[in-house]
């Protein structure tokens, strides 16, 4: 029988514990030939905290872990009875019951916390209209209205005033700030 991906609905905030506490059960019952990966999905972002860049993980599913298993009575048992894990999404009480996500899914997520490690996203998301304060580069301290967002590129275009005229210039988001 192959291995699936399944996804187990854990304590939120315990992700990582329960990702930890599976890991070490696997090895204890020496079932490692069972399962291939244990993944809490996160992603890095980026937020400005007293004017500097701090670069933190965020889980962008709280409270699911992703877990690529053979599924079987022993295997079923051993996910299941690991402290802070509540069940098997998309399953019942039973082995049988007990669903995968398909493998396309699965990739996807996986690509997408593959890239979030590439490329950090930003914590803070502004919005068209918005008065943000540029922070870094040739117009750091000015002022300006958020004009257009491109979240793929993680840039602005913010429109300042330069000699009384609104000249659009394209920044990152980490390069600039709400004025609340």
């Amino acid at each position: 029988m192959a291995k699936k991906w399944y996804v187990i609905h854990a304590y939120s905030g315990y992700e990582n514990r329960v990702k930890l506490t599976l890991e070490q059960r696997i090895k204890q019952y020496g079932q490692q030939d069972m399962f291939d990966e244990v993944v809490v999905p996160t992603e890095q972002v980026v937020e400005m905290v007293k004017g500097k860049r701090r670069t933190s993980q965020r889980k962008f599913f709280p409270g699911y872990v992703l877990v690529n298993m053979e599924m079987n009575e022993e295997t079923w048992h051993l996910v299941k009875g690991t402290p802070k894990v509540t069940g098997f999404v998309g399953g019942g009480d039973r082995v049988a019951a007990t669903r995968s996500i398909s493998e396309t899914e699965a990739n996807s997520l996986l690509a997408r916390i593959a890239e979030g490690e590439m490329r950090p996203q930003p914590k803070v998301l502004f919005e068209v209209g918005e008065s943000v304060r540029v922070l870094e580069g040739p117009f750091a301290n000015f002022t300006g209205t958020v004009d257009e967002i491109n979240p793929e590129k993680g840039k602005v275009r913010v429109l300042v005033s330069i000699f009384g005229r609104p000249t659009p210039i394209e920044i990152e988001f980490g390069q600039i700030e709400k004025i609340s």
